[in-house]
């Protein structure tokens, strides 16, 4: 074989190399490239009903989240993975940079970040925009060295009329009695199955069950393989249900009877 040929072949193994590699972030958990999110999403442009909301899972802990009235949000935005166009209203974590942006599109509207940057407690945030109201309730995080960053992040509560959607974030630790009354009544919740990175698996589960949520859709995992342990463990608790798309339209007369798992497909 010549240099060249040689050379060209090298080239072309190192290309395919860097295509299936996945993207990490700074802190070593890994994450995804945007591309690699968009390219699976099935993005709908139907009119909701009044009483609908639709949810895109982007990839990672990422959410699209859309109103009747057309407000968009994003769940834990950040610079790895996006959805396509610029949503109304950005919710960031910090415990990895996979779940925060250093560099926000300057058109989202509010940027809510999960944390108070000037390190003077713990985020507050309650605003309403359109037909959506969102606010935080503060948790705590572990530090790279071993002790806790007091409200560190946050869960997000997404009112959209009659539903409420909260997402998880990064979450480090069992809920109290004090996190479940200010969340209130989740119809829908977004929650990590990882089982290192955040809470171990067998506490989420008794998370799940405090919370007594109609759907349950797990994200930030990293491979079939994680999320199957998930299920594995949930399997005599809750009905599954898989989805072959990424979106999801809900209402509050569509939730299931009982509370049930829908998986949707991501990262």
């Amino acid at each position: 074989m010549s240099d060249t040929l040689l050379r060209h072949g090298l080239a072309m193994l190192a290309t395919a190399f860097l295509l299936v590699s996945p993207a990490r972030s700074e802190t070593g958990e890994p994450g995804c490239r945007p591309e690699m999110a968009r390219s699976r999403l099935p993005i709908s442009l139907a009119n909701l009903g009044k009483d609908e909301v639709r949810l895109t899972f982007i990839g990672h802990a990422t959410f699209l989240i859309e109103t009747p009235g057309g407000v968009k949000a994003a769940t834990d935005y950040n610079d790895y993975v996006r959805p396509p166009g610029t949503p109304d209203i950005a919710t960031m974590n910090k415990a990895h940079s996979t779940h925060y942006s250093r560099a926000p599109d300057p058109a989202i509207k509010r940027v809510l970040p999960g944390w108070d940057q000037s390190g003077a407690g713990a985020a507050k945030h309650d605003i309403t925009f359109g037909d959506l109201r969102v606010r935080n309730v503060p948790t705590n995080i572990r530090t790279y060295s071993g002790g806790t960053d007091f409200d560190g992040n946050s869960m997000f509560v997404f009112e959209i009329g009659d539903l409420c959607i909260a997402h998880l974030g990064h979450l480090h630790h069992p809920l109290e009695p004090g996190h479940l009354r200010a969340l209130g009544r989740v119809d829908i919740v977004l929650f990590p199955v990882d089982g290192s990175y955040t809470l171990d698996q067998e506490g989420m589960l008794e998370v799940l069950k405090s919370l007594q949520a109609r759907v349950m859709i797990p994200m930030h995992f990293f491979g079939g393989g994680t999320l199957n342990r998930f299920l594995s463990r949930s399997q005599d608790l809750w009905p599954v249900e898989r989805r072959e798309q990424s979106q999801i339209v809900l209402s509050k007369a569509s939730l299931p009877a009982k509370p049930t798992i829908i998986v949707l497909p991501g990262y």
